[in-house]
Formats: structure tokens, C-alpha cells, sequence
């Protein structure tokens, strides 16, 4: 009788395992399918797609266009926050998405902020300096040092989450928080400041990585 129990026991936990081995299969499967990368990167397309309207909602100082701003933002801040973590669940994540990814931020950000820039919420040196430390960024990762995928600093990952609050702060500002526009003015100019240490820091850790094979070894 114990020993009829016990076969039982042994067959069910196999039938078990092997379910849940099956179950992981077909996850994996799944993950890999040709599907998971398309869902991302339509995604971040979302993104791509609301430049230009998002430029042209936040070149004008109405309520109407704030409030369409602030739709366009709220739709890109959901994609973006999205696709990233879709891509490493999926196992999907490649270094063209990658650079997709940011490549849509950039452009997302730096032409709502030159739009904010053309009626005054924003100084010119704030989007021109984002654009001179994502030229940096591109070639210091793909030409000087050869790689097939971007190399992120952590102070430029920061500043690239940072670059989107000035733009929110902008579109709630004239939906009538007028009290934001001190520290909307504070946080632009320190965002100035760490793009500048960023492009420094990069600059500084291109030249060290060039001389260290240079050295002789040491004794």
C-alpha cells in the first residue's frame, strides 16, 4: 500500500516538472518570436512619430496647445517606459533597439525643448548641448572606440531622464502653475551644468582608456 503511495507521489511531482519544463519552453518561445522585438520597437516608434507634433504644441504659449503637449508627453513617457522592460523580459533586447531607443528621447526631447526655446521657456544652450553631447556620445562609441552599441555613462543616463521634467514643467506652467517657473528656470541651468560635466567626463575617460595600452607594464 506505502509502496503504491509512494509511485503515485513520484508520478505526479514528474508529471509536475514536466509540465512546468513545457510551460518554460513555450515562454521562451514565445519570448524569441519575432513578435517580442516588433512590439518594441513599434513602441519606441510611438515616440519617433510625436516629434514633430510634440514641437508644434510646445512652440505655441496656449492653453490648448498645453494641454495637447501634455497628451503627447504622457503617451511618450507610457512608450518609453515600456519598451525597456518588454525588451529584457522578451529577451529581445539588441543593441539596434538600443540605440533606437535613445535615439527617439533625443530627438523627442531636444526639439520640444528648441520649439519651448523659439517663443523664450528655455534658453538656446540647453538643446544645443544636448545635441552636441549626443554627437559625442555616437561617435565616442562607435568610431573611437569601435563598439557595435552605445556605451551610457551614469551621469548621462540621469540627464537623460532629467531633460524630460523641463519640458513637463514648461506645459504645466502655462496650464496655470505659474509658481513652477523659478525652479523650471533653476533646473534648466543646472541641467546646463551636469550636460557640461557629462561631455567633460566622457572626453576625460576616452583619453585615459587611449593611453592606458600605451603604458609599459609595470616592473
Amino acid at each position: 500500500m506505502h509502496g503504491n503511495i509512494s509511485v503515485c507521489v513520484q508520478c505526479v511531482t514528474v508529471g509536475r516538472s514536466r509540465t512546468q519544463s513545457n510551460s518554460s519552453m513555450r515562454f521562451y518561445d514565445r519570448a524569441r518570436s519575432p513578435f517580442g522585438p516588433l512590439m518594441v520597437n513599434a513602441l519606441t516608434a510611438v515616440r519617433l512619430l510625436l516629434v514633430i507634433p510634440f514641437a508644434f504644441f510646445m512652440a505655441s504659449g496656449d492653453l490648448r496647445h498645453a494641454v495637447f503637449a501634455l497628451l503627447a508627453m504622457v503617451v511618450a513617457l507610457a512608450t518609453d517606459f515600456l519598451d525597456g522592460p518588454i525588451a529584457r523580459r522578451t529577451g529581445t533586447v539588441s543593441a539596434f533597439g538600443r540605440t533606437f531607443d535613445h535615439t527617439s528621447d533625443f530627438l523627442f526631447v531636444t526639439c520640444g525643448l528648441f520649439a519651448g526655446a523659439l517663443r523664450g521657456a528655455f534658453p538656446w544652450i540647453l538643446p544645443i548641448l544636448i545635441t552636441a553631447a549626443f554627437a559625442q556620445y555616437v561617435i565616442d562609441s562607435y568610431w573611437v572606440h569601435g563598439q557595435s552599441s552605445l556605451r551610457p555613462s551614469q551621469l548621462g543616463r540621469y540627464n537623460g531622464i532629467l531633460y524630460f521634467v523641463p519640458l513637463c514643467m514648461d506645459i504645466l506652467t502655462r496650464m496655470g502653475m505659474h509658481f513652477l517657473h523659478p525652479l523650471l528656470t533653476l533646473l534648466v541651468w543646472m541641467l546646463v551644468l551636469s550636460t557640461l560635466v557629462s561631455m567633460g567626463q566622457r572626453l576625460m575617460f576616452s583619453r585615459i582608456l587611449k593611453e592606458l595600452p600605451s603604458r609599459p607594464p609595470e616592473k
